[in-house]
């Protein structure tokens, strides 16, 4: 066992994974016993907000504690991961992983990265098997492993799990952070392991019930409502890589390095399979929505001993904070910058209060649409024009009654309205400003920059490719 004055640090993020979709998260459908496990060994957050309702912008933002406003990606990133012009989209941004390598942490990353340049180690990282793209096929799959593209044989939730336990395996001796960035449950949804897709034969999935189709649907979609095949493999892909936490955990155990860790496990944003009549998350309807199943993930912390075991909280964490967090848990200096919106969760964690705000609101972005949202209120501003959306959540959870042009709902929809405005006038990089974006839900193709303009960045609504299921990663 390490002898080490710092934990280590096991950082688990899955790819599309729902609120909903974890069976210690209420679902009775799904089989998830590992991150079970975690949540009884752990804390589990039942309002932790995603910055953005899209990969790449939130995986920049959990790494940087920036909005997308700060940070410049603001949808996923289509172009500029791979040579022969590969582009490092945060780049100039100090990221937790930098502090803690410089604190003489080893980290290291296996699975998607999806920020730009896949090819090459950066921020920190010094074992890196990563994804080429933002996507991927379940079987056979292309990664790279010291700087060269391979095609590795079997399932990809378990090659990226065999790599972790590599790292794990070569690192024991030293403090090490590691993130494992599973693809699953992404789509396509088909891949998976056949016995574990078959055992969803008969699930009724009444968790995910297949509305009409929403009136702002992504039509690219369309075909998987009413799918059972893709409800089965969506499933599939969430047990799939249970089955790779249980692995993790089980060697931290024959290890002894458990009491050690720290565990967390995420998703990068929401995932709605039906709910609201479409699939996807932010992109799966044009506007872009905010809906709870959108910008909310399962988040939970594990650490015996220290992280009090079986816990929930209704304490309302964003993206945003959890850099700062981290580095507070673990005792590395924070950054001094009083242009960053998040702040320090760690006395949540650690189970010595409640909440950590004293006023209860995050914020959230996708390009020119924003939110606010408080335990009783959720306001949507889509710049410049609308559609707004007002939902008072204790008596709609289902954000199904939109009160935003009530005469009674006045009051509310202007102290919303400018609190939102405010907020984001404090922290946006006025060159990074997501409102001046035209995003559309299918991908950047460039870093904002001198040489390209947020106007000139973002692709427009187009056909699906050949190939991968669906252009909306």
């Amino acid at each position: 066992m390490a002898n080490s004055a710092r934990p280590n640090v096991l950082f688990i993020l899955t790819d599309d994974q729902g609120p909903w979709a974890a069976a210690c998260c209420g679902n009775p459908e799904i089989r998830t016993p590992n991150i079970d496990r975690l949540a009884r060994d752990g804390l589990r957050f039942e309002d932790f907000f995603c910055t953005s309702p899209v990969c790449s912008p939130a995986r920049a933002s959990l790494l940087t504690g920036r909005i997308p406003s700060q940070h410049g990606v603001h949808d996923w990133i289509r172009g500029r991961n791979m040579p022969p012009d590969p582009a490092r989209y945060i780049e100039g941004f100090t990221c937790y992983t930098d502090v803690m390598a410089e604190a003489g942490y080893v980290c290291g990353l296996s699975g998607k990265w999806h920020l730009g340049d896949s090819v090459t180690p950066q921020h920190g990282f010094s074992y890196w098997f990563a994804m080429p793209l933002g996507y991927s096929v379940y079987q056979d799959a292309e990664m790279i492993w010291q700087g060269e593209v391979g095609r590795y044989p079997g399932y990809i939730t378990d090659v990226i799990t065999d790599y972790a336990l590599r790292f794990i395996e070569e690192t024991r001796d030293r403090p090490f952070y590691l993130s494992i960035h599973y693809n699953a449950p992404h789509s396509p949804w088909t891949g998976h392991p056949r016995e574990i897709v078959d055992s969803y034969e008969d699930c009724p999935f009444k968790s995910c019930p297949q509305e009409c189709m929403h009136p702002w649907g992504n039509p690219h979609m369309r075909r998987f409502l009413g799918d059972r095949e893709s409800l089965k493999g969506y499933f599939a892909a969430v047990t799939g890589a249970d089955i790779g936490v249980g692995r993790l955990l089980d060697r931290l155990d024959e290890l002894e390095l458990r009491h050690n860790t720290l565990v967390v496990f995420t998703s990068d944003n929401g995932f709605s399979c039906g709910q609201h009549g479409f699939w996807g998350k932010g992109n799966g309807t044009f506007p872009l929505n905010m809906y709870e199943n959108s910008i909310k993930v399962p988040f939970i912390v594990s650490h015996p001993g220290r992280i009090p075991a079986g816990t929930v909280t209704q304490a309302m964490m964003s993206q945003y904070d959890f850099m700062p967090t981290l580095l507070d848990y673990l005792g590395l200096p924070a950054a001094k910058d009083d242009s960053l919106p998040g702040i320090s969760f760690a006395s949540v964690w650690l189970g010595q209060k409640g909440e950590a705000r004293d006023e209860v609101v995050v914020y959230d972005e996708y390009g020119p649409v924003r939110m606010i949202r408080t335990q009783e209120w959720k306001y949507v501003h889509r710049y410049p024009y609308g559609p707004h959306e007002l939902y008072r959540l204790p008596g709609d959870p289902g954000e199904r009654r939109n009160l935003v042009d009530e005469q009674s709902s006045r009051p509310v929809v202007e102290e919303m309205r400018g609190r939102l405005a405010r907020w984001f006038a404090r922290y946006v990089d006025p060159a990074m400003d997501g409102v001046r974006c035209p995003v559309t839900g299918e991908g950047q193709m460039e870093r904002i920059g001198p040489d390209h303009a947020p106007e000139e960045t973002f692709r427009g609504f187009a056909e699906p490719p050949p190939g991968l299921a669906s252009p909306l990663k």
